[in-house]
Protein backbone atom coordinates (compact mmCIF):
# COMPACT_ATOMS: atom_id res chain seq x y z
CA UNK A 1 0.00 0.00 0.00
CA UNK A 2 1.34 3.35 -1.18
CA UNK A 3 0.75 6.50 1.42
CA UNK A 4 1.61 10.16 -0.07
CA UNK A 5 1.83 13.15 2.46
CA UNK A 6 3.06 16.63 1.75
CA UNK A 7 4.86 18.47 4.63
CA UNK A 8 5.56 22.32 4.12
CA UNK A 9 8.57 23.88 4.21
CA UNK A 10 10.49 26.77 4.69
CA UNK A 11 13.09 27.08 1.96
CA UNK A 12 11.98 30.01 -0.52
CA UNK A 13 12.82 28.56 -3.89
CA UNK A 14 9.76 28.30 -6.87
CA UNK A 15 8.64 25.13 -8.12
CA UNK A 16 9.99 25.26 -12.17
CA UNK A 17 7.82 23.57 -14.34
CA UNK A 18 8.65 20.28 -16.30
CA UNK A 19 8.08 19.47 -19.90
CA UNK A 20 4.54 18.34 -19.50
CA UNK A 21 3.55 21.66 -17.41
CA UNK A 22 2.58 25.11 -18.10
CA UNK A 23 5.98 27.44 -18.43
CA UNK A 24 7.49 28.68 -15.10
CA UNK A 25 6.17 32.53 -15.78
CA UNK A 26 2.51 31.14 -15.65
CA UNK A 27 3.10 28.64 -13.08
CA UNK A 28 1.87 30.02 -9.61
CA UNK A 29 3.25 26.89 -7.31
CA UNK A 30 3.95 27.24 -3.53
CA UNK A 31 7.13 27.53 -2.52
CA UNK A 32 8.91 25.05 -0.07
CA UNK A 33 7.03 21.84 -0.48
CA UNK A 34 8.51 18.68 -0.50
CA UNK A 35 7.33 15.40 -0.91
CA UNK A 36 7.47 12.37 0.55
CA UNK A 37 6.75 8.76 -1.14
CA UNK A 38 6.71 5.39 0.89
CA UNK A 39 6.57 1.98 -0.44
CA UNK A 40 6.57 -0.27 1.85
CA UNK A 41 6.99 -0.69 5.43
CA UNK A 42 9.57 2.10 6.95
CA UNK A 43 11.23 2.72 2.78
CA UNK A 44 10.88 6.20 2.73
CA UNK A 45 12.33 8.50 0.35
CA UNK A 46 12.45 12.37 0.06
CA UNK A 47 12.38 14.09 -3.40
CA UNK A 48 13.69 17.91 -3.01
CA UNK A 49 15.45 18.24 -6.66
CA UNK A 50 12.06 20.68 -7.48
CA UNK A 51 12.60 23.42 -4.33
CA UNK A 52 15.42 21.98 -2.03
CA UNK A 53 18.04 22.95 -4.29
CA UNK A 54 19.05 25.87 -6.41
CA UNK A 55 21.30 23.62 -8.53
CA UNK A 56 18.61 21.23 -9.80
CA UNK A 57 16.26 24.03 -10.00
CA UNK A 58 18.90 25.73 -12.68
CA UNK A 59 18.86 22.40 -14.33
CA UNK A 60 15.16 21.90 -14.76
CA UNK A 61 14.57 25.46 -15.99
CA UNK A 62 17.56 25.20 -18.93
CA UNK A 63 16.35 21.54 -19.55
CA UNK A 64 12.55 22.86 -19.86
CA UNK A 65 11.75 23.57 -23.82
CA UNK A 66 8.48 25.41 -22.89
CA UNK A 67 11.60 28.14 -21.34
CA UNK A 68 13.72 28.40 -24.23
CA UNK A 69 13.14 32.12 -25.77
CA UNK A 70 11.49 32.39 -29.07
CA UNK A 71 13.75 33.56 -32.36
CA UNK A 72 13.48 37.18 -32.52
CA UNK A 73 11.13 38.37 -35.52
CA UNK A 74 12.57 39.10 -39.28
CA UNK A 75 13.14 42.97 -39.29
CA UNK A 76 9.99 44.40 -41.69
CA UNK A 77 11.23 45.35 -44.70
CA UNK A 78 10.26 48.97 -45.63
CA UNK A 79 7.59 49.93 -48.13
CA UNK A 80 8.87 51.33 -51.02
CA UNK A 81 7.41 54.57 -50.29
CA UNK A 82 8.84 54.88 -46.95
CA UNK A 83 12.45 53.69 -48.74
CA UNK A 84 12.05 56.54 -51.88
CA UNK A 85 11.33 59.19 -49.47
CA UNK A 86 14.48 58.13 -47.22
CA UNK A 87 16.19 58.29 -50.35
CA UNK A 88 15.15 61.66 -51.45
CA UNK A 89 15.81 62.90 -48.01
CA UNK A 90 19.96 61.98 -48.31
CA UNK A 91 19.36 63.25 -51.68
CA UNK A 92 18.57 66.74 -50.10
CA UNK A 93 20.98 66.86 -47.15
CA UNK A 94 24.12 66.09 -50.12
CA UNK A 95 22.95 68.78 -52.16
CA UNK A 96 23.25 71.12 -48.95
CA UNK A 97 26.21 70.07 -46.47
CA UNK A 98 27.07 73.67 -45.73
CA UNK A 99 23.91 73.08 -42.69
CA UNK A 100 24.86 69.65 -41.94
CA UNK A 101 22.37 67.64 -43.89
CA UNK A 102 19.17 70.20 -42.81
CA UNK A 103 18.03 72.46 -45.79
CA UNK A 104 18.50 72.00 -49.80
CA UNK A 105 18.88 75.81 -50.99
CA UNK A 106 22.14 74.59 -52.77
CA UNK A 107 19.70 72.00 -55.12
CA UNK A 108 18.50 75.01 -56.64
CA UNK A 109 21.02 74.78 -58.53
CA UNK A 110 20.96 71.04 -59.57
CA UNK A 111 17.56 70.98 -60.54
CA UNK A 112 15.21 73.27 -62.04
CA UNK A 113 11.91 73.69 -60.68
CA UNK A 114 9.08 72.15 -63.24
CA UNK A 115 11.47 68.80 -63.43
CA UNK A 116 11.39 68.25 -59.46
CA UNK A 117 8.31 66.21 -58.54
CA UNK A 118 7.26 66.32 -54.82
CA UNK A 119 6.41 63.25 -53.16
CA UNK A 120 3.88 63.06 -49.45
CA UNK A 121 3.54 60.43 -47.41
CA UNK A 122 1.96 60.65 -44.14
CA UNK A 123 1.92 64.35 -43.76
CA UNK A 124 5.75 64.65 -44.91
CA UNK A 125 6.88 65.91 -48.48
CA UNK A 126 10.11 65.84 -50.03
CA UNK A 127 11.47 65.67 -53.21
CA UNK A 128 12.29 63.14 -55.94
CA UNK A 129 15.25 63.66 -58.27
CA UNK A 130 14.37 62.46 -61.95
CA UNK A 131 16.78 59.28 -62.93
CA UNK A 132 17.88 60.84 -66.12
CA UNK A 133 19.78 63.50 -64.82
CA UNK A 134 23.14 63.70 -65.23
CA UNK A 135 24.18 66.01 -62.63
CA UNK A 136 23.03 63.80 -59.97
CA UNK A 137 25.70 61.50 -58.70
CA UNK A 138 24.28 57.84 -59.52
CA UNK A 139 25.16 56.67 -56.10
CA UNK A 140 22.62 58.87 -54.79
CA UNK A 141 19.71 57.95 -57.20
CA UNK A 142 20.31 54.14 -56.29
CA UNK A 143 17.14 51.87 -55.81
CA UNK A 144 18.35 50.26 -52.57
CA UNK A 145 16.88 51.31 -49.37
CA UNK A 146 18.58 54.17 -47.37
CA UNK A 147 17.70 54.87 -43.54
CA UNK A 148 18.47 58.30 -42.08
CA UNK A 149 17.95 58.31 -38.50
CA UNK A 150 18.59 61.81 -38.23
CA UNK A 151 14.89 62.82 -38.98
CA UNK A 152 11.55 61.20 -38.17
CA UNK A 153 9.05 61.06 -41.29
CA UNK A 154 5.54 61.75 -40.70
CA UNK A 155 6.17 64.69 -37.70
CA UNK A 156 6.51 68.14 -39.85
CA UNK A 157 6.39 68.90 -43.50
CA UNK A 158 9.11 71.06 -45.28
CA UNK A 159 7.93 73.37 -48.23
CA UNK A 160 9.13 74.58 -51.38
CA UNK A 161 9.10 78.18 -51.95
CA UNK A 162 9.93 79.96 -55.02
CA UNK A 163 12.85 82.77 -55.30
CA UNK A 164 12.58 85.81 -56.78
CA UNK A 165 13.95 89.33 -56.41
CA UNK A 166 12.75 92.69 -56.58
CA UNK A 167 12.27 92.66 -60.68
CA UNK A 168 9.99 89.56 -59.82
CA UNK A 169 12.08 87.56 -61.90
CA UNK A 170 12.32 83.74 -61.58
CA UNK A 171 15.58 82.59 -59.38
CA UNK A 172 14.57 79.01 -58.77
CA UNK A 173 13.79 77.30 -55.58
CA UNK A 174 14.34 76.04 -52.13
CA UNK A 175 13.22 73.65 -49.64
CA UNK A 176 12.55 75.52 -46.19
CA UNK A 177 12.73 72.75 -43.13
CA UNK A 178 9.37 72.02 -41.63
CA UNK A 179 10.36 72.01 -38.52
CA UNK A 180 11.13 75.71 -38.76
CA UNK A 181 8.32 76.68 -41.34
CA UNK A 182 5.41 74.49 -40.63
CA UNK A 183 5.20 74.21 -36.58
CA UNK A 184 1.76 73.94 -35.49
CA UNK A 185 0.28 77.45 -34.52
CA UNK A 186 0.21 78.13 -30.85
CA UNK A 187 -1.20 81.94 -29.51
CA UNK A 188 -0.35 80.97 -25.90
CA UNK A 189 3.34 80.37 -27.11
CA UNK A 190 4.27 83.86 -29.07
CA UNK A 191 1.82 86.01 -26.42
CA UNK A 192 4.03 84.79 -23.53
CA UNK A 193 7.61 85.78 -25.75
CA UNK A 194 6.24 89.12 -27.16
CA UNK A 195 5.14 89.60 -23.14
CA UNK A 196 9.09 88.58 -22.41
CA UNK A 197 10.61 91.01 -25.04
CA UNK A 198 8.55 93.90 -24.38
CA UNK A 199 9.57 93.39 -20.58
CA UNK A 200 13.05 93.05 -21.43
CA UNK A 201 13.63 96.30 -23.66
CA UNK A 202 11.99 98.32 -20.96
CA UNK A 203 14.84 100.71 -19.78
CA UNK A 204 13.85 100.95 -16.07
CA UNK A 205 15.67 104.04 -15.61
CA UNK A 206 12.86 106.21 -14.07
CA UNK A 207 13.30 107.34 -10.61
CA UNK A 208 12.37 109.79 -7.89
CA UNK A 209 13.18 111.09 -4.71
CA UNK A 210 12.42 109.84 -1.08
CA UNK A 211 12.71 112.67 1.71
CA UNK A 212 16.29 112.06 2.23
CA UNK A 213 17.25 113.27 -1.33
CA UNK A 214 14.93 115.94 -2.19
CA UNK A 215 16.73 119.50 -1.71
CA UNK A 216 15.81 122.16 1.37
CA UNK A 217 16.22 122.49 4.97
CA UNK A 218 15.20 120.33 7.82
CA UNK A 219 14.24 122.42 9.81
CA UNK A 220 10.91 122.74 11.75
CA UNK A 221 8.51 125.49 10.30
CA UNK A 222 6.98 126.19 13.49
CA UNK A 223 6.30 124.99 17.44
CA UNK A 224 4.24 122.00 17.99
CA UNK A 225 2.00 123.60 20.20
CA UNK A 226 0.52 126.86 20.48
CA UNK A 227 -0.03 127.82 16.70
CA UNK A 228 -3.58 126.47 16.66
CA UNK A 229 -2.24 124.61 12.94
CA UNK A 230 -1.48 121.10 12.02
CA UNK A 231 1.86 119.96 13.54
CA UNK A 232 4.73 119.48 11.35
CA UNK A 233 8.48 118.65 11.64
CA UNK A 234 9.44 119.32 7.73
CA UNK A 235 8.41 121.51 4.53
CA UNK A 236 10.00 118.59 2.53
CA UNK A 237 6.86 115.81 3.35
CA UNK A 238 5.24 114.00 0.55
CA UNK A 239 1.81 116.79 1.42
CA UNK A 240 4.11 119.50 0.60
CA UNK A 241 4.65 121.30 -3.24
CA UNK A 242 8.52 120.82 -4.37
CA UNK A 243 8.69 117.65 -1.48
CA UNK A 244 9.59 113.76 -1.59
CA UNK A 245 7.68 111.13 -3.85
CA UNK A 246 5.97 108.29 -1.36
CA UNK A 247 6.39 104.55 -2.69
CA UNK A 248 7.44 106.08 -6.11
CA UNK A 249 9.67 104.31 -8.83
CA UNK A 250 13.07 103.70 -8.77
CA UNK A 251 15.80 102.26 -11.47
CA UNK A 252 14.92 98.43 -11.93
CA UNK A 253 14.93 95.63 -14.32
CA UNK A 254 11.50 95.12 -16.15
CA UNK A 255 12.95 91.47 -17.78
CA UNK A 256 10.97 88.32 -16.99
CA UNK A 257 12.75 84.88 -17.44
CA UNK A 258 11.49 82.69 -20.47
CA UNK A 259 13.43 79.59 -21.33
CA UNK A 260 15.19 79.50 -24.46
CA UNK A 261 13.36 76.47 -25.89
CA UNK A 262 10.36 78.69 -25.55
CA UNK A 263 11.70 81.71 -27.39
CA UNK A 264 12.77 79.41 -29.86
CA UNK A 265 9.44 77.85 -30.29
CA UNK A 266 8.17 81.17 -30.81
CA UNK A 267 9.85 82.34 -33.44
CA UNK A 268 9.16 79.26 -35.22
CA UNK A 269 6.09 79.85 -34.85
CA UNK A 270 6.20 83.07 -36.25
CA UNK A 271 7.62 81.92 -39.20
CA UNK A 272 4.84 79.12 -39.91
CA UNK A 273 2.25 81.80 -39.24
CA UNK A 274 3.83 84.21 -42.18
CA UNK A 275 4.34 80.74 -44.54
CA UNK A 276 1.02 79.82 -43.79
CA UNK A 277 -0.35 82.95 -44.87
CA UNK A 278 1.32 83.66 -48.15
CA UNK A 279 3.59 86.04 -46.24
CA UNK A 280 6.42 84.81 -47.15
CA UNK A 281 9.24 86.29 -49.76
CA UNK A 282 12.28 84.31 -50.32
CA UNK A 283 14.58 86.45 -52.53
CA UNK A 284 17.91 86.04 -54.26
CA UNK A 285 19.55 88.83 -52.78
CA UNK A 286 18.31 92.57 -51.35
CA UNK A 287 20.86 94.08 -53.45
CA UNK A 288 19.26 97.61 -55.37
CA UNK A 289 20.51 99.38 -58.24
CA UNK A 290 21.03 102.61 -56.35
CA UNK A 291 20.16 104.03 -52.86
CA UNK A 292 16.86 106.24 -54.26
CA UNK A 293 14.26 105.75 -51.91
CA UNK A 294 11.98 106.12 -55.47
CA UNK A 295 12.92 102.55 -56.59
CA UNK A 296 12.04 100.78 -52.86
CA UNK A 297 8.75 102.35 -53.15
CA UNK A 298 7.81 101.21 -56.54
CA UNK A 299 9.37 97.44 -55.40
CA UNK A 300 6.24 97.85 -52.79
CA UNK A 301 4.10 98.97 -55.18
CA UNK A 302 3.86 95.55 -56.90
CA UNK A 303 3.51 93.73 -54.15
CA UNK A 304 -0.14 92.94 -53.34
CA UNK A 305 -1.89 93.50 -49.88
CA UNK A 306 1.63 94.84 -48.42
CA UNK A 307 1.35 97.83 -45.90
CA UNK A 308 4.49 96.99 -43.92
CA UNK A 309 7.43 95.13 -45.03
CA UNK A 310 10.34 93.31 -43.20
CA UNK A 311 13.32 93.19 -44.93
CA UNK A 312 15.52 90.91 -44.01
CA UNK A 313 19.44 89.86 -45.26
CA UNK A 314 21.53 87.51 -44.25
CA UNK A 315 24.99 89.10 -43.33
CA UNK A 316 25.45 93.24 -42.88
CA UNK A 317 22.70 95.41 -44.47
CA UNK A 318 23.94 96.85 -47.89
CA UNK A 319 24.42 101.08 -47.36
CA UNK A 320 22.61 101.68 -50.43
CA UNK A 321 19.42 99.75 -49.57
CA UNK A 322 19.77 101.20 -45.63
CA UNK A 323 19.40 104.76 -47.42
CA UNK A 324 16.69 104.12 -49.58
CA UNK A 325 14.84 103.16 -46.60
CA UNK A 326 15.75 104.63 -43.72
CA UNK A 327 12.42 107.91 -45.05
CA UNK A 328 10.01 105.14 -45.37
CA UNK A 329 8.19 104.07 -41.95
CA UNK A 330 6.42 101.23 -43.49
CA UNK A 331 9.73 99.63 -44.45
CA UNK A 332 12.66 98.33 -41.90
CA UNK A 333 15.39 96.09 -42.66
CA UNK A 334 17.32 94.00 -40.02
CA UNK A 335 19.88 90.82 -40.66
CA UNK A 336 19.23 87.39 -39.71
CA UNK A 337 20.54 87.88 -35.97
CA UNK A 338 18.25 90.32 -35.36
CA UNK A 339 15.06 88.53 -36.32
CA UNK A 340 12.35 88.39 -33.53
CA UNK A 341 9.21 87.98 -32.92
CA UNK A 342 7.69 90.80 -32.37
CA UNK A 343 9.25 92.64 -35.63
CA UNK A 344 7.82 89.23 -37.85
CA UNK A 345 4.24 90.67 -35.82
CA UNK A 346 4.73 93.95 -36.68
CA UNK A 347 4.82 93.60 -40.58
CA UNK A 348 2.26 91.76 -42.81
CA UNK A 349 4.74 90.85 -45.37
CA UNK A 350 8.41 89.11 -44.57
CA UNK A 351 10.80 89.27 -47.35
CA UNK A 352 13.90 87.04 -46.35
CA UNK A 353 17.12 85.99 -48.57
CA UNK A 354 18.64 82.70 -49.23
CA UNK A 355 21.40 83.30 -46.90
CA UNK A 356 19.02 84.75 -44.35
CA UNK A 357 17.00 81.30 -44.40
CA UNK A 358 19.89 79.28 -44.28
CA UNK A 359 21.54 81.25 -41.10
CA UNK A 360 17.50 81.13 -39.71
CA UNK A 361 17.69 77.22 -40.19
CA UNK A 362 20.86 76.41 -38.99
CA UNK A 363 20.08 78.76 -35.70
CA UNK A 364 17.21 76.87 -34.75
CA UNK A 365 18.78 73.56 -35.33
CA UNK A 366 21.55 74.60 -32.99
CA UNK A 367 21.83 72.56 -29.60
CA UNK A 368 20.58 74.90 -26.80
CA UNK A 369 23.24 75.77 -24.59
CA UNK A 370 22.77 75.56 -20.81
Amino acid sequence: MKTTTTTERSNSWPKCSGPDTAPAHRTRARAGVATTTATGEGAKRRNYSAVGSPVAHADRCLASPRLASPPPPPPASPSPMRALLRAASVLRRAAAPSLGGRSSSGLGALLPHKDLPTVCFNGYSTLVAPANDVLIPQELLSSKTIWTPDRELGQYEDLVARVTNFHNEDKGFMVLDGDVFDVPIRKDIVHRVVRWQLAKRQQGTHSTKTISEVSGTGRKPYKQKGTGRARHGTLRGPQFRGGATMHGPKPRSHAIKLQKKVRRLGLKIALSARTAEGKLLIFEDLEVPSHKTKNIVQYIRQMDDTKKVLLVDGGDIDKKLKLATQNLHYVNVLPSIGLNVYSILQHDTLVMTRDAINRIAERMHTPISR
